[in-house]
């Protein structure tokens, strides 16, 4: 199968999966909806200007998980101060990740791929770590299912690459398989969820890629 075959079927499949989940789904989405509304007000859904394609820039949906609380000078307080008990089990739990489906009908985001991050952070990578930018963005990745939150910025950009030199819908499937085994073990998801990762700086001019410590060959 060449790349536009491949893109075409993955297309598909993203389609037909993300509708018959949302189907599956759609009781747990409103009722989330109408937590979030009871506890925080409005807004329910939280958008943040994300990097796909190419590097163009696309609004990511999530649920709202934190207040819009600020300190007696006006400043935002810390996202740690404002994140809800709510949302402290939506992102355990990466219930906040769902409205990103959404984004997978729009043709923004894929079900697999590299997770959309910060516009900020294109200036920011090196040539290599730009490549995770040649495919669509998606819900989940190699890097989820690998160590997700206790991994260096540096090892989850080497998986996105691995991801965009080896990618397949067999193992896209895996991938999602993966995924769902490790939100049932919780694996490697704090209290806050990403609110412990620290911001991406650079990577140090030493780095380089090499052979990747990890890949998807020894998955289940």
């Amino acid at each position: 199968m060449n790349r536009t075959q491949h893109r075409i079927f993955k297309r598909v499949f993203d389609v037909v999966a993300t509708i018959m989940g949302l189907v599956l789904i759609c009781p747990l989405l409103a009722l989330v909806a109408v937590a979030i509304r009871m506890s925080m007000g409005r807004p329910i859904f939280f958008r943040q200007a994300r990097a796909g394609l190419r590097g163009k820039a696309f609004r990511v949906f999530k649920f709202r998980t934190m207040t819009d609380a600020y300190d007696p000078e006006g400043r935002p307080l810390s996202d740690k101060a404002r994140i809800t008990s709510l949302g402290r089990l939506l992102r355990k739990t990466s219930i906040d990740e769902l409205p990103q489906l959404l984004n997978v009908l729009k043709g923004e985001m894929s079900l697999v791929g590299p997770r959309p991050l910060k516009i900020e952070y294109l200036k920011l990578y090196t040539p290599q770590q730009a490549r995770r930018h040649e495919v669509l963005p998606g819900i989940t990745g190699p890097a989820q299912i690998k160590g997700r939150n206790a991994l260096t910025w540096d090892e989850r950009f080497d998986l996105d690459v691995w991801y965009v030199d080896h990618q397949n819908l067999l193992l896209d499937l895996r991938i999602l398989l993966q995924t769902l085994v490790c939100l049932l073990r919780r694996d490697s998801v704090s209290a806050d969820g990403d609110l412990d990762v620290p911001p991406f700086m650079g990577s140090l001019p030493t780095h380089a890629s090499g052979e990747l410590r990890s890949t998807i060959s020894d998955l289940p």
